[in-house]
């Protein structure tokens, strides 16, 4: 990936420049509330993001994170509660917000035949002081595929050039939605280290993945929504850490019988969890020492199912996040 900073140049918010502590933050959602009928998507939701972070907002899907960052976006007006995006309004002020914000849908956003450095520049062309196309079209590796139709570009293509027409406008503010899927893995370490030179440039990014690690690598800030309501907050280092508390992954040979995960603590005894991660799987949280292991395998004995793998370790943010959530983060 080029070296050169994107802010390299030119006069823009891009600067390194720190936004002035009195600013308020970012983002501000309070007692946020958004229903489909008889449906809540959103329950009462309150949570910040502070200025020149990366804030991931994870959940299930369903959990109502799409319709919290598509409120504030601006795409809908709050049904009760408040929104405010850099100190405005999204819905009322939404004509003084755009310039300043970037946006990257995870999907579409551009016209089925139109090339993909067609559509950038005309972007960038819609903007008063955009980044230079070509220098966006070499950190996101678009060279090859500029003349190549939107529609016949690649997962990962399609993401970068969405990703390329977020940022073009020298952002305040970024929202990406799943900014790294279908990428290799090449291109998936580029847009991070992209990410991250934004950060680095004052420039402050609410990220929606699926990919636990990536947020575990990026955020600065971690939001954990599930059913509509905000049930974890923290730095990833906050989230995972605990006092004398480890992680044992499970993988047997064959489906755990029914009940599995309750007769598995039941034989641990109290200060353990056993949380299911799919039907070969089980994470167990607690102590993890010489004697926990010698009960697993004792159980898995009893129980006539044969350990593929048995691994001890500490916890990571998919270990949080199912233990909080009780469900996996569907891909």
């Amino acid at each position: 990936m080029h070296t050169r900073r994107l802010g390299e140049g030119a006069a823009s918010r891009l600067d390194g420049v720190p936004a002035p502590v009195t600013d308020p933050p970012a983002v501000a959602v309070e007692g946020l509330r958004m229903a489909y009928g008889t449906k809540v998507a959103v329950d009462s939701l309150s949570l910040t993001v502070e200025r020149g972070s990366v804030t991931a907002v994870l959940g299930p899907n369903g959990a109502g994170k799409t319709t919290t960052l598509e409120t504030c976006e601006g795409f809908r007006r709050p049904q009760q509660g408040t929104v405010r995006v850099l100190g405005l309004d999204p819905v009322r002020d939404r004509r003084r917000l755009l310039p300043r914000i970037g946006v990257m849908l995870q999907s579409g956003g551009a016209w089925s035949g139109v090339r993909a450095e067609e559509m950038l520049r005309h972007i960038a062309s819609l903007h008063a002081h955009p980044l230079p196309v070509p220098l966006l079209v070499d950190r996101l590796g678009l060279a090859d595929c500029g003349r190549t139709p939107y529609r016949r570009l690649s997962g990962g293509q399609q993401q970068r050039l969405s990703l390329a027409m977020a940022v073009v406008g020298r952002p305040e503010l970024l929202f990406v939605d799943e900014p790294t899927a279908g990428m290799d893995p090449q291109a998936r370490r580029d847009t991070w280290g992209l990410l991250e030179e934004l950060r680095g440039d004052g420039v402050t990014t609410v990220l929606t993945t699926h990919y636990l690690e990536e947020a575990e690598r990026l955020a600065d800030r971690v939001h954990i929504i599930d059913e509509g309501r905000l049930i974890a907050s923290g730095s990833p280092g906050e989230l995972t850490r605990g006092s004398g508390v480890s992680t044992i992954r499970l993988v047997v040979n064959r489906p755990f019988p029914e009940g599995a995960p309750a007769s598995l603590r039941a034989s641990l005894g109290d200060g353990t969890e056993v949380h299911p991660v799919d039907e070969h799987s089980l994470l167990i949280t607690g102590p993890a020492d010489a004697t926990t292991l010698g009960k697993v395998a004792a159980w898995c004995e009893e129980q006539g199912v044969l350990p593929e793998s048995l691994s001890l370790g500490q916890r990571t943010l998919e270990d949080v996040f199912l233990q909080l959530t009780r469900r996996e983060l569907l891909r």
